[in-house]
């Protein structure tokens, strides 16, 4: 009887597993039982598994064989148990030592002809094996580069089984034939999913793109969008945009990204788990630095902006905008429970999927901006009156934005249309996307130093409880705002809401605390309400 035993990571969500392969070789009729609640594609190994070891110059083993996965009561789902099923079962038949197997996390997907596949969630796989202590994994040749941003870990990158056959066995490692020049990499298939592309607005590279492509210097006029803009990449707010059709409220929205710091490592790692999973992890670019940009059409179903789908769930668009931007432009015409599943993860910052096939959970803590048109012919005033859409029709389409969605929402602007003579006038540009990050840069340093000790690094991140009885505003200034909340203009989580947007304006001016005109400027970003107060930062300063 031959026995072996390696090791592979099962994913749920963006968390992975453990699985001890084992294999077990007892005499008797040739037969190949795969156990330990395996999926369809996983099931369908057995002959992925035959055919590659024989094509690699293996010979299979004519005896009764069981592969068991452990733990047997976590799902398994999907093709990356390929290898160490492979590397199992050539132990078991004592092809290859099984005590060199027994310490390897090997995660790939096996061709007919022996080749080595990559799979989607390369980084969370490893690290979820370097969280259990494990130091060598053997990953695709073509996905090495993204298991090594993972520190700590020995990572040994394959083409074909064949040589990995030859490096356990401590063999020469034969060549493999090179693909012809000018063809693309068929094993690079198995990195992306088909309809992920750019064009879906769902990817990770929109802020580098929109930082080469888009300027806020582009921007004429709206003085108070602009500064919405900065104090929403400055401390994390959420930002709604109405305003008539061509006023720039989509200008504004895809200028933004770039006006964000770049990520931090572990923000990285997050956000290239989760495009990792998503299979939208470019091949040539390992690790995501920039802030990720997703902008999902109106008609998206509730399952591709939240999560879900069948079988094990997969992340939407609130996970793929992680520690970026969420663009939900024509915000009234997107269906209402869609919208207002949006309430918990703004809370939490991670939507929680319950599914018959298991529970997942993964991370979505984005900035949100919401674009909309004042009503449905998009002409509605207070200025002038050219909208011809009744009072009704102008209700029920506002009414598309719920009252708890908006009051998770920090910052209201309205968007004025620019006019003819704002166009002509010369040096109307206003400051450009690097200035303007400049100075977010500088607000996010001083909000993390003041927050250093803490498991926050934005303002918006601070609970209220903690808001008020740790860090307080200058005396007199909160007067005005809780006016408001005992007239009913704010909530009492409006009231926090604007306590953490003038913590945000105190931060990229320069101010030790919020004094009475950075809450005045915080309550006119809320209620759209003039205070009195110059609405460009560099005024306050």
């Amino acid at each position: 009887m031959g026995f072996a035993r390696t090791c592979a990571v099962a994913l749920v969500g963006v968390e992975g597993v453990v699985v001890e392969v084992q294999a077990d070789l007892e005499p008797g009729v040739a037969a190949f039982t795969l156990v330990g609640l395996p999926d369809k594609s996983l099931t369908e190994s057995r002959d992925r598994v035959r055919a590659a070891v024989v094509n690699s110059g293996g010979e299979w083993p004519q005896k009764k064989l069981t592969v068991g996965l452990s733990p047997a009561s976590v799902p398994k789902a999907g093709s990356g148990f390929d290898l160490a099923v492979a590397c199992a079962v050539l132990g078991a038949s004592e092809r290859i030592d099984p005590r060199v197997l027994a310490d390897i996390v090997m995660i790939g997907e096996l061709g007919l002809d022996g080749r080595v596949r990559p799979v989607r969630g390369i980084l969370p796989a490893v690290l979820a094996a370097a969280d259990a202590g494990y130091e060598q994994v053997v990953v695709p040749e073509c996905a090495a580069a993204e298991a090594s941003l993972v520190p700590g870990v020995s990572v040994l990158g394959i083409r074909s089984l064949r040589q990995l056959i030859a490096v356990l066995a401590d063999e020469p490692v034969p060549e493999e034939e090179p693909d012809e020049l000018g063809r693309p990499d068929p094993l690079l298939a198995g990195l992306r999913v088909p309809g992920t592309g750019a064009a879906t607005g769902m990817h990770s590279l929109g802020a580098a793109q929109h930082e080469h492509d888009h300027d806020l210097a582009d921007v004429v006029g709206q003085t108070s969008a602009r500064t919405a803009v900065e104090v929403a990449a400055a401390g994390g707010h959420h930002l709604f945009l109405e305003g008539p059709p061509g006023a720039g409220k989509t200008m504004l929205a895809e200028r933004l990204p770039a006006v964000l710091p770049p990520l931090r490592r572990e923000e990285s790692l997050e956000v290239t788990a989760v495009y990792s999973v998503a299979g939208l992890l470019p091949p040539g670019k390992p690790l995501i630095d920039v802030a990720p940009y997703c902008a999902p059409h109106h008609s998206a179903t509730m399952q591709s902006l939240v999560g879900g789908g069948p079988g094990i769930a997969r992340p939407g668009a609130v996970s793929l905008a992680h520690r970026g931007v969420l663009f939900l432009d024509e915000a009234p015409e997107f269906h209402s429970q869609t919208l207002d599943a949006l309430r918990q993860p703004l809370e939490a910052g991670h939507v929680v999927i319950a599914r018959s096939a298991g529970v997942v959970r993964f991370p979505a803590r984005f900035l949100m901006v919401l674009a909309a048109n004042p009503c449905p012919c998009g002409r509605f005033s207070q200025r002038d009156s050219l909208c011809d859409c009744p009072p009704s029709a102008i209700r029920r389409y506002q009414a598309r934005l719920s009252g708890p969605l908006l009051d998770r929402v920090d910052l209201r602007v309205e968007v004025d249309p620019v006019t003819r003579a704002q166009l002509a006038e010369p040096g109307a540009r206003g400051e450009s996307t690097a200035t303007v990050a400049d100075r977010v840069r500088a607000a996010r340093e001083r909000a993390a130093a003041r927050l250093a000790g803490t498991p926050w690094r934005t303002n918006s991140e601070i609970p209220g409880r903690d808001l008020r009885g740790r860090w307080h505003a200058r005396p007199g200034a909160m007067d005005d705002a809780e006016r408001n909340l005992e007239r009913g203009v704010l909530t009492a989580r409006g009231l926090d809401r604007v306590l953490r947007v003038a913590w945000t304006v105190a931060d990229l001016v320069g101010h030790d605390r919020p004094d009475a005109t950075d809450v005045a400027l915080a309550l006119q970003l809320r209620t759209g309400v003039p205070r009195g107060v110059p609405m460009a930062i560099g005024a306050l300063t």
